[in-house]
């Protein structure tokens, strides 16, 4: 893609994004995900019914009289974005491909994430890890973010989320949120990595997909080709039974994968590319809310 079509492309992005983020997200964002935790903020004088856990005993010999420690919460988040870059998100039958989607869905969420000071961390992934942006704040790191999605170009086509969750675990030292974004058009449970994970941190799964993954469209005979091993074959789409073998096959790749985020207790969402997305995501926010 040439420079000036990405830049283009990332003012179109940034003025969407930040208008939804602004209008739609404002209250939303801020209550839907909470502070890393408690953080100290000053003593007083112990008072009945403070938790005696709380008493600072170098104040307390010092006064004579026992004193206690204040907090409050830390608003401050790491909002980390897992974004997956492999072949099968080059895809889409409908308005638009999965990635621009993705890539959609991420500037919205990074807007919404600096209007509250956060910082925004990245990591695009494949079967590996394809790059690792480090999390800063500012609109300035934001539009390199959406620069990198709209222009990355993976080593590998294949898709390992395990791997990617790994590592989230072992380069975030503070507990963060994290955002993971694919289709999960995975052949491996990822369930410990992702269990790990959800105890350090606020892990949230949103898969995008497009209708075509879940239903055939009777059109004859049709060359289909995976992007992630690049193995072709002709099918017939004609065939009831085909199309049914094809649409209960999603069924029960849908099920393994909520079976997945129900067991680590990690919040999701599927978002298709025909549809509304800000609709979806508002849902998702009023549930953690």
């Amino acid at each position: 893609m040439e420079t000036s079509e990405i830049i283009k492309k990332v003012r179109k992005i940034e003025i969407k994004a930040r208008g939804l983020s602004s209008n739609i997200f404002a209250g939303q964002y801020h209550s839907a995900f909470k502070g890393r935790g408690m953080a100290f903020s000053e003593v007083r004088e112990y008072q009945y019914g403070d938790d005696v856990r709380d008493i600072d005993w170098n104040v307390t010999a010092r006064f004579n009289k026992p004193y206690v420690k204040v907090f409050e919460e830390e608003r401050e988040l790491t909002v980390m974005l897992l974004i997956d870059v492999s072949g099968s998100l080059e895809f889409g039958t409908q308005r638009m491909m999965k990635r621009d989607l993705a890539t959609e869905i991420a500037a919205t969420l990074a807007f919404s994430a600096i209007q509250n000071n956060d910082k925004i961390g990245v990591i695009f992934f494949s079967d590996k890890i394809e790059k690792y942006i480090p999390p800063k704040n500012g609109r300035k790191h934001i539009l390199y973010i959406i620069r990198e999605m709209l222009d990355f170009k993976a080593d590998s086509k294949k898709t390992d989320v395990g791997k990617a969750v790994e590592f989230l675990t072992s380069v975030s030292k503070r507990r963060c949120t994290a955002f993971i974004l694919s289709d999960f058009y995975v052949r491996n449970s990822f369930l410990q990595q992702l269990v790990i994970a959800n105890r350090k941190h606020d892990v949230v799964a949103i898969q995008i997909y497009d209708k075509r993954a879940s239903e055939l469209p009777n059109i004859g005979l049709m060359k289909v080709v995976d992007a992630e091993t690049g193995h072709e074959q002709y099918v017939d789409t004609s065939s009831k039974r085909l199309r049914k073998m094809y649409h209960q096959y999603w069924l029960k790749q849908q099920s393994e994968l909520k079976d997945m985020f129900v067991r680590s207790n990690v919040d999701n969402v599927s978002i298709a590319t025909d549809e509304d997305f800000v609709k979806s995501l508002m849902v998702l926010f009023k549930q953690r809310g």
